[in-house]
């Protein structure tokens, strides 16, 4: 009999879940990555419903990964290089709630460590971080086109001014967690 090995999730948001999960794709030891909605009281709500505003959701990823492979505290610590956690419900040009920076806790051991390293990271930021700690709430898959998005189409616009540069930050940042 084999012993399986616990699998972890982190539920993140920082923007454009497109960026998020392009970045996470890369990461060894992430499992799986999916984008959605979360945190919000719209049930089953459609992208265009969340790019309203009106949901209360935000873009968010869903990463399973392997604990003996990269640890909560390092996929966080990519999670603030990443992007801005400074700017409340933006990044850059995407502007709303649903891009706000949130970090969705499955337990208090992950709600501590998300508090710690964003302790931590408030020293490489100029300006306080603003991202939410919350509960992990009802996670809703976005639409099947959302899902691996920056793979299938890296010479789109937005893909390749927004989510290209956020990459490539971290394949020279982290290159110690490359794929």
């Amino acid at each position: 009999m084999s012993e399986q090995t616990a699998t972890g999730v982190a539920i993140l948001g920082g923007g454009c879940f497109w960026c998020v999960e392009a970045v996470y794709l890369e990461v060894r030891g992430v499992t799986r990555v999916e984008s959605g909605y979360m945190g919000g009281h719209v049930v089953n709500p459609t992208y265009e419903q969340v790019c309203g505003a009106a949901t209360g959701h935000a873009e968010v990823v869903r990463l399973e990964f392997d604990p003996s492979v990269i640890s909560y505290r390092d996929i966080l610590q990519i999670f603030f290089t990443i992007h801005d956690p400074t700017t409340q419900d933006r990044q850059g040009n995407d502007v709303g709630p649903q891009y706000r920076s949130v970090i969705f806790t499955q337990d208090t051991e992950q709600e501590a460590t998300a508090r710690q390293v964003m302790a931590e990271m408030a020293a490489v930021w100029d300006a306080p971080i603003v991202t939410q700690v919350l509960p992990e709430e009802t996670w809703y898959k976005a639409e099947e086109y959302h899902q691996n998005y920056y793979a299938q189409h890296p010479m789109q616009g937005y893909c390749a001014f927004v989510v290209a540069p956020k990459v490539a930050k971290f394949r020279k940042t982290f290159q110690q967690f490359m794929k």
